[in-house]
């Protein structure tokens, strides 16, 4: 298996701002449909499984046909979850590991290509993406991720805050349709070793400091690499997300219904 891709995509049930969220219903269907139809349908990757604590999940999962991983239910971050899979004797001959996260229906496979990309071909650790922010609210909106990068690719930081920051004037809305004023797509392809390496570490304070879980392998020293991709669907994390991606959704079937309608 020389080179092939496991995608591994961390469901839990508990979640601060939309409870039980792989289980909320979009469009009629669980999220967690969502996402691995999507996942599914995905070349890029050469074996998916779903990684979850929850029978719930898990049950649901199956009746899809999916493959499903029980994990340990004392993860702290989907990251753990994806190294525990990741470990298991039937998983190891894989050379690369791609974290999907679960609540992201829209995926574009694209994006995840270019995170794989990185590691597979560019001799990155870690592979993510990011995209131009575009509107000034998202620069200001600290649920919004923002990450900084060097000339060649390299991140050099990941912020909830207004980063990087321009001293004399806000950004024009120019200025924030490239870069340096990047929003983080939280996907990532690792080497096996990089998973590794990140999870054997403990939270870092910058980590602990802002909530954001890939400070810790930064900190660390490991050297992630950023691909800047085209517009992206911010995933499903609140109620107010689920009435913006349940439109996406519904205009997305109707595209395809008409697509095979003049076919």
């Amino acid at each position: 298996m020389s080179g092939q891709v496991l995608g591994i995509v961390p469901a839990r049930l508990a979640s601060a701002r939309l409870p039980n969220k792989p289980l909320y219903l979009l469009l009629g269907r669980p999220l967690i449909e969502w996402v691995w139809r999507r996942v599914a349908a995905m070349s890029v990757l050469d074996h998916a499984v779903v990684a979850t604590d929850s029978e719930e999940v898990a049950a649901v999962c199956r009746g899809l046909g999916a493959p499903v991983e029980m994990t340990s239910p004392d993860h702290i971050s989907g990251t753990d979850r994806v190294a525990e899979v990741a470990e298991r004797p039937e998983y190891r001959a894989f050379d690369y590991i791609a974290n999907v996260q679960g609540d992201e229906p829209l995926l574009n496979e694209s994006h995840l290509r270019s995170a794989i990309d990185l590691v597979r071909r560019g001799g990155w650790q870690v592979g993510t993406c990011a995209t131009p922010l575009l509107v000034d609210q998202a620069r200001k909106d600290p649920s919004v991720v923002k990450v900084a990068r060097a000339a060649n690719g390299r991140a050099l930081y990941f912020s909830r805050a207004a980063i990087p920051y321009k001293r004399d004037f806000k950004p024009s809305a120019d200025e924030l349709e490239r870069e340096p004023f990047l929003r983080h797509i939280g996907i990532y392809a690792y080497t096996r070793d990089a998973l590794r390496d990140w999870v054997a570490h403990a939270p870092s304070p910058l980590e602990r400091l802002e909530l954001l879980e890939q400070l810790r392998p930064l900190e660390a020293g490991l050297r992630i690499g950023v691909a800047i991709v085209g517009a992206a669907d911010p995933g499903v994390d609140t109620p107010a997300d689920v009435i913006r991606m349940e439109q996406r959704l519904s205009e997305q079937r109707l595209n395809e219904q008409r697509a095979t309608t003049f076919a």
